[in-house]
């Protein structure tokens, strides 16, 4: 954060898991990522999975695979980006989409 100077912080937030390990791996993450984000004083943002993927690709309960491609697309990207990759771009586009900064 010291390198790019962020201005706000997006992230997922959690979703009922049926996998319990799983749940705490990802409440672990995000817990994580909102505590250095406010250490830094950044308001953080937070977007129920269904709005991300609705956001992105039209339909709330898409999968993997069509965030990958509709990030690559919207994105210009040369090659589809990661799962993870293209799940955390999703919620930035998703955020800026809602502060009409896209």
């Amino acid at each position: 954060m010291e390198l790019h100077k962020p201005e706000v912080a997006a992230v997922e937030e959690l979703f009922v898991a049926h996998n319990v390990r799983s749940a705490l791996k990802l409440g672990q993450a995000r817990g994580a990522a909102v505590v250095a984000a406010m250490r830094f004083g950044l308001p953080v943002h937070g977007y129920p999975p269904r709005l991300v993927k609705q956001t992105v690709t039209g339909y709330g309960q898409a999968e993997k695979e069509q965030v990958q491609h509709m990030i690559q697309v919207l994105l210009e990207l040369s090659g589809a980006p990661s799962s993870d990759a293209a799940d955390a771009l999703a919620v930035a586009v998703c955020h800026a989409q809602r502060m009409g900064t896209l």
